[in-house]
């Protein structure tokens, strides 16, 4: 197995890759010395993360780069994948779009339908970029769902939907994927505090802090603890078909 501080020579794809959890992700697997790529639909964000990742990618030892992409958009990311053939790790943190939020008897069902662009977008990476893995050992898959999936609040039911088929995706190609050597698994967080909620401004802290009063862990996550998890499942090489909570036991009945 290889371990948190030996990926030097593995080389990962992170999709959605530029902000949040995707860019926490990228930062702890250069700090392990790993080759990677992030892609995002926002060349601005992908300039950003540039920047921001150049200390950690020089201390580290590996590489970082990044690219505008949309995940949805199938040529350009097998197009993509073949010219990175080869590669050991892909997460797919993209969103693929907006998400409906609300009372679904009062959603715009089309919205509700754009929500599961993310799991097209995640359907698409898988179904394109597994075949252009490294199938020798050691390949590994992860999904980002949500904690939604297990425990869906009023509001959130184009999100529990989408992260429950997310989640079963994983199970289901699990056993598919051990032909080809490759592992996958899920990483669901809870409420987590990334840049999505600063267009609260200043009642930030009190929205995160009420949303998470009742949570075993009262409190919002951090990106880098949900990225510890991903790292954790792309790395561990017993681990398959699992869904990882992150979410401060959000999903506890």
């Amino acid at each position: 197995m290889a371990s948190l501080s030996s990926l030097k020579g593995k080389k990962a794809i992170v999709l959605g890759g530029t902000s949040g959890i995707g860019l926490a992700t990228c930062r702890q697997l250069l700090e392990r010395g790993a080759t990677v790529l992030a892609y995002s639909r926002s060349q601005e964000k992908c300039n950003a993360a540039i920047a921001l990742l150049a200390t950690t990618q020089a201390a580290g030892g590996g590489s970082f780069a990044a690219q505008s992409l949309d995940v949805l958009d199938r040529s350009r990311l097998e197009a993509a994948f073949v010219e990175n053939k080869g590669f050991d790790y892909l997460v797919a943190a993209a969103t693929g779009g907006s998400r409906a939020l609300g009372p679904f008897l009062e959603m715009d069902l089309d919205g509700f339908q754009n929500s599961f662009a993310k799991l097209w977008g995640y359907a698409n990476a898988i179904r394109l970029g597994a075949p252009h893995m490294n199938h020798a050992g050691g390949g590994a898959i992860v999904l980002v769902s949500g904690s939604p999936a297990k425990k869906c609040k009023p509001g959130y039911v184009a999100l529990s939907c989408v992260g429950g088929a997310v989640e079963n995706l994983v199970r289901a190609l699990a056993v598919e994927l051990r032909d080809k050597n490759l592992r996958i698994n899920g990483v669901s967080p809870g409420l987590i505090d990334t840049p999505m909620f600063e267009a609260k401004g200043d009642g930030k802290a009190e929205f995160l802090a009420k949303a998470t009063a009742a949570n075993p862990v009262p409190r919002a996550g951090t990106a880098d603890e949900v990225a510890a998890g991903i790292v954790f499942a792309l790395t561990n090489e017993f681990v398959t078909g699992t869904i990882i909570d992150v979410d401060g036991g959000a999903a506890v009945p």
